[in-house]
């Protein structure tokens, strides 16, 4: 049988597998145009013709949300993974030589995450104007500072082991040391990070499309749907709920997948 903990990353991973399958085969599986207009069918409760109902200009919010997950999964993956390998390179540097070069990465990356991250993205949107853009942009401004902040603590623990001294003794290049032979050893924290770093970027890029300040309508995108469904809580509940309720699914399975790849490598709570 299976343990708690493997249970609870197959339903995890299973609930993954399905959401981005879902999102990858939009265009086969949305029953209609994403921005298709039908103002005579405009605020219908769920039903088989439309599986989440539809908004107050008519639009399929079944098929809006569709193709609103794959939006925030291809955004979120890059905002995510991008800055990941330039914080973890970062943060390796500043722990192996320490002295000058770790107090200048240090004391930035300290700046960086005493910041409020939202405060500060919200600052790169209002230079780059709303939109997508800007939006990527403010979270890669902030997004490997804790990357770098990991890999230099677990660089520090590094440098002293025997298969990096012994490199240093065969001659090899510090920057060869730090990365054929460290960063191999630094990513895995950083990995089990990300997990956790993908469902704070899901939810701040939905939050800013819900500001206004993330993606612009008419484009579909999982903030910007529960936004426009805001006015009709009461009387349209499925406009905002159901896409609502996607983003905590998503959110929920990422977190149980990022806690089984963590405790397979030793690093749970527990």
């Amino acid at each position: 049988m299976l343990g708690s903990a493997d249970l609870s990353a197959s339903v995890g991973l299973l609930l993954l597998l399905v959401i981005v399958v879902a999102a990858l085969l939009a265009t086969v599986i949305a029953p209609y145009p994403p921005n298709e207009l039908d103002i005579l069918h405009a605020l219908q409760s769920p039903s088989w013709a439309h599986l989440m109902g539809t908004d107050d200009v008519g639009r399929d919010v079944f098929s809006r949300v569709l193709y609103g997950v794959r939006l925030d999964l291809v955004v979120v993956l890059l905002v995510t993974y991008l800055p990941l390998p330039i914080g973890v390179l970062l943060g390796a540097i500043a722990g192996y030589f320490k002295g000058a070069t770790d107090s200048v990465i240090s004391r930035t990356v300290d700046v960086v995450i005493a910041f409020p991250f939202l405060v500060l993205v919200i600052a790169v949107v209002a230079i780059t104007g709303p939109g997508l853009r800007g939006a990527i942009v403010g979270i890669l401004v902030g997004g490997w500072a804790m990357y770098a902040r990991l890999a230099r603590g677990d660089m520090l623990v590094l440098r002293e082991q025997q298969f990096i001294l012994a490199a240093r003794a065969l001659g090899y290049s510090h920057m060869r040391i730090i990365v054929r032979h460290a960063l191999p050893n630094l990513l895995r924290s950083s990995i089990v990070f990300s997990a956790a770093d993908i469902v704070i970027n899901l939810l701040l890029l939905a939050g800013l499309s819900f500001l206004g300040l993330g993606v612009q309508p008419p484009t579909a995108e999982l903030g910007a749907i529960v936004a426009s469904g805001q006015a009709y809580l009461l009387s349209a509940w499925w406009i905002a709920t159901l896409p609502g309720l996607v983003l905590v699914v998503i959110g929920v399975a990422v977190s149980m997948v990022g806690d089984a790849v963590g405790d397979r490598w030793g690093m749970g709570n527990g």
